[in-house]
């Protein structure tokens, strides 16, 4: 299938600098999900085992006086110095955690997390194989699966990106009409850069919004969105 532009990196994350050794590569022949396949060269398992392989020897943050737990047993877990970690929460490796970012109480940070510069994960939220990008929010009892979340998005209060049908099955994404299939067993959302998403909406699995998208809250949300206000 011929996908939309929407569905590539250039169009969703345009401030996005990918020369940033920090910040993920997206594929520039696939659509954007394709770094959420669990195995290749360029998915998001992978570049994240390069960026940490690279992170041995630097300057980890100190946690032998925080209270936040941690599980290093299935891969590492590397923390800038300027982040801030909160009590109560859990991290799980593999997981990169850069500059900046706040993890709030109870958060849980669970395998495969790319939790780029200045982004927040906040009280009671889980974020679970996705990648946040730099400045991107989940600061409320938010779930964030198999996704990813542009730069300054902001997910409201209970808002959940759900990555799984209750069969189980391929996940589907809808455009012009068509239900076509991603190939992925488990994917969430892709939120363009500048999405606002409001209190205890919910994205169907295999969702793109455009850049500066408007979800309104209580909504549910399926399929491939151009920029615009969904209710």
């Amino acid at each position: 299938m011929q996908w939309p532009d929407i569905t590539t990196a250039k169009i969703l994350f345009p401030s996005l600098d990918d020369s940033e050794k920090t910040v993920p590569t997206f594929s520039i022949s696939q659509p954007i999900w394709h770094i959420l396949e669990p195995s290749g060269d360029d998915c998001l398992k992978t570049q994240l085992m390069d960026l940490l392989n690279g992170c041995k020897g630097q300057e980890n943050l100190d946690l032998s006086n925080c209270s936040a737990t941690f599980d290093d047993s299935n891969g590492m877990i590397f923390i800038d110095p300027t982040a801030v970690i909160e009590s109560g929460a859990h991290i799980i490796g593999p997981c990169y955690i850069g500059a900046n970012v706040q993890i709030r109480h109870a958060a849980y940070i669970r395998e495969n997390s790319w939790i780029c510069h200045d982004a927040v994960v906040g009280h009671c939220s889980e974020v679970k194989h996705s990648i946040l990008l730099p400045g991107a929010k989940a600061p409320h009892f938010n779930y964030v699966g198999d996704s990813v979340l542009g730069g300054s998005v902001n997910l409201g209060a209970g808002v959940k990106l759900s990555n799984l049908r209750n069969d189980g099955g391929e996940v589907f994404t809808r455009w012009n009409g068509q239900r076509v299939g991603t190939g992925l067993r488990k994917f969430g959302a892709i939120l363009g850069e500048g999405c606002q998403l409001g209190c205890n909406s919910v994205t169907n699995p295999g969702v793109v919004l455009g850049p500066n998208s408007m979800v309104s809250p209580n909504s549910t949300i399926s399929g491939i969105h151009e920029s615009s206000k969904h209710s």
